[in-house]
């Protein structure tokens, strides 16, 4: 077959993969030890004599005191002493950092940097599809499997030639230097070359997710003008309409074929992306035109958890910078690191992690990764299903998985190490990714505290979090890896500052005790230029203090603690008056409850008007099956979903679940519909990050809103 995959494709289904072959754990931080007494006594003497005779030689050797003084110590202040900051990292409070490299200053550079210093490194490595297979799920679907060849790499100096040619040839097809270009297509090598090349020749690169709806993806190429888009043949059939495209001239398709295609409009034409690169190999073809810091590099559209998506406008001074600050805080960075990420190239998060890669000559791949990056869901996910694994285990295997849970926890509390439990019960769970971990990032929406502890223990690896938004280039917060507590985002990086400012309406102040709170303000040189010719919301969330630093305001609320790391507590948008004058934070209800094992995914939903919160859940359709079984309850997938008594069950336990999170009576759900559909980017109801599509989601379920608040 002609169609290839990269190595840093989309790897949801890996990770799904994954999840439903490991074993599981409990909904509480600590697992319920359920043995007899003196069984269980036997057990913790043990543990107590190896803990004694271990811990000294251990404690001698390890380092561990100054582990635990890098954990404790501050690691950000208000520069002003002000509780409202600005804060900043403590190694850097008279300047933010903006370069990693001197002179490194354009996204051209950072790749050349990449191809002196490493020129037959591997770079981009792709595996060719031999063959698909249908392969029929439990409740029906049919997802398609593919068997993979062996690994081909291009090396940085093969990729350096390619993309330069490619930019050579887009220029000789009449793009021009500062007028926009559109890459719409999947994660693939392609991509990064289209990218190098479009950086290379200061072609503004206009990226598009290819999860977009038709009225998204012509939104942005509509409002950008452009007359060149890179794409693929899968996308050109399903879901590009160019009937429309009134400036659109030539598509660049990265497949090897076709060179022609019916029924486009007459005068736009089709050119495989290896006809370019030959076009561009002619010696009388003009040079790169170098862009200068300032210059847009990437106008992204975001995939917008609400209404349509803005492109964010981004210089390469500002991606520079952003990098910059999240290479700082990850440790011992080197070109032995091999990083794993799964989001799509037209996310913050994973362009940015690509251009650190550039940097220290990681690259990207599924064999035994030593750096990983996911949102909360997909490891939300795994969580459950190691719980379920394990609740069916033999009650030997349980007592021992849980015992060494338990007690690692508790090591890991007090900042010890565990090597002999990694070694005997949670190396193989750890082999699922190879091996090497020994770091894993989540971005891109809060990870509960329970997932958080429960990858760390049985990943045997630091588990951080890291806070920023496109507007921010991604980068805001990274916690260290020697802070293993849970459910903060850690200190602001070299290349940003954080303020508070003080809102109202919700109650947050800055003056708040025992930990200043407010909305969040990000400042520093990662703050993008501002959205597209939109300049409205650039006014709104986008301003300029005194010193001529660019702030962005988040809408996120956040609080400081006393050792300068932040923790994400509430979000403006999601704050809902009820009619009675409480207010509920529907992303707490939903971060509360999406820990209950039964539940895959939920929106959180309530009226103005009306006095309680609704729900819309996605179950687990393996909990949900074995609970209609003990309640009698036969039938579809569908049907289980539509029965009221099921229902009614699953609201039982998640009122019980509310309750152990110690929701308010107003925050819990009195309603809920259950949905036999999985909410996926290509439902349209989450974004690519798999964030919550609030508006999209209330459109979907107008019906039964109306109706669980007894309307028509």
């Amino acid at each position: 077959m002609s169609r290839d995959i990269v190595v840093n494709t989309h790897l949801v289904w890996f990770f799904i993969f994954l999840s439903s072959s490991l074993p599981l754990l409990s909904l509480r931080m600590k697992l319920k030890e359920d043995m007899s007494p003196l069984l269980l006594q036997v057990f913790r003497s043990v543990i107590w004599v190896y803990s004694v005779i271990t811990f000294l030689p251990w404690y001698l050797l390890s380092g561990a005191s100054g582990s635990q003084a890098r954990a404790k110590r501050v690691k950000a202040r208000s520069v002003s002493g002000n509780p409202a900051g600005p804060y900043r990292a403590v190694s850097n409070q008279l300047k933010l950092v903006s370069l990693l490299h001197e002179g490194v200053d354009t996204l051209d550079k950072v790749f050349e940097y990449a191809v002196v210093h490493f020129p037959q490194r591997d770079c981009l490595g792709t595996r060719e599809v031999l063959s698909e297979e249908d392969e029929i799920q439990p409740n029906g679907k049919v997802f398609k499997k593919v068997i993979l060849g062996d690994y081909n790499w291009l090396s940085y100096e093969d990729t350096f030639h390619l993309s330069q040619r490619f930019g050579s040839g887009l220029a000789s097809l009449g793009q021009k230097p500062l007028c926009n270009i559109a890459i719409f297509c999947e994660t693939r090598a392609e991509w990064i070359i289209a990218a190098q090349a479009c950086f290379m020749y200061n072609f503004p690169l206009v990226t598009l997710y290819s999860t977009l709806g038709g009225a998204a993806i012509a939104h942005g190429l509509n409002e950008t003008e452009v007359t060149h888009i890179i794409t693929s043949k899968d996308l050109l059939q399903s879901r590009l309409k160019v009937k429309t495209r009134r400036r659109l001239k030539h598509i660049i398709l990265v497949d090897k074929k076709p060179t022609s295609w019916p029924d486009l409009p007459r005068g736009i034409m089709v050119h495989n992306m290896a006809a370019v690169q030959e076009l561009g190999s002619k010696p009388e073809n003009c040079k790169p035109q170098i862009p200068v810091p300032s210059d847009i590099a990437v106008i992204m559209y975001t995939s917008g958890s609400t209404g349509i998506p803005k492109g964010v406008m981004i210089s390469h001074s500002n991606i520079i910078a952003g990098i910059t600050g999240m290479a700082e805080r990850i440790p011992n960075l080197n070109e032995n690191d091999t990083y794993i990420g799964y989001l799509p190239l037209a996310h913050v998060l994973e362009l940015s992690a690509e251009l650190v890669s550039d940097l220290h000559h990681n690259y990207t791949s599924v064999l035994r990764p030593t750096l990983m990056a996911a949102v909360p869901e997909i490891m939300d996910r795994i969580y459950k299903n190691v719980m379920t694994k394990v609740e069916e285990m033999s009650s030997v295997q349980k007592t021992l998985f849980v015992l060494a849970y338990n007690y690692k926890m508790e090591q890991l509390s007090k900042g010890y190490s565990t090597p002999l439990c990694d070694r005997l019960v949670f190396r193989k769970v750890r082999s699922l990714l190879g091996g090497n971990t020994r770091m894993l990032l989540s971005g891109g929406a809060p990870l509960s505290a329970a997932t958080q502890r429960f990858m760390n223990i049985c990943f045997c690896c630091p588990v951080g979090q890291g806070y920023g938004l496109t507007e921010t280039c991604g980068a805001g917060t990274i916690s260290e890896f020697s802070d293993y507590s849970t459910g903060r985002v850690g200190a602001p990086l070299v290349c940003s500052e954080f303020m508070l400012k003080d809102w109202e309406e919700g109650g947050y102040f800055s003056t708040d005790k025992p930990n200043p709170r407010g909305e969040i303000l990000i400042g520093g040189p990662n703050v993008t230029m501002g959205y597209y010719k939109n300049e409205q919301k650039n006014r709104e969330d986008f301003f300029v203090d005194a010193n001529g630093q660019r702030w962005f305001c988040t809408g996120d609320i956040g609080e400081f603690h006393h050792d300068g790391c932040l923790k994400i507590i509430d979000r403006k948008k999601d704050l809902v008056k009820l009619q009675a004058g409480e207010y509920v934070s529907l992303g707490k209800v939903e971060a509360v409850l999406k820990n209950c094992s039964l539940i895959d995914n939920i929106c959180a939903y309530a009226n103005s008007d009306e006095s309680f919160v609704i729900g819309f859940v996605v179950p687990n359709q393996k909990q949900l099956t074995v609970l209609a079984e003990q309640k009698g309850i036969r039938g579809s997938w569908e049907e289980l979903c539509n029965h009221a008594e099921m229902e009614k069950e699953v609201l039982r336990i998640i009122t019980d679940a509310a309750v152990t999170g110690k929701l308010e009576r107003f925050e819990i759900p009195k309603k809920i519909r259950l949905s036999a559909e999985p909410w996926t980017p290509e439902t349209g109801l989450v974004t690519d990050a798999f964030k919550l599509k609030r508006k999209e989601l209330k459109t979907h379920y107008q019906d039964d809103i109306e109706r669980m608040y007894g309307g028509k």
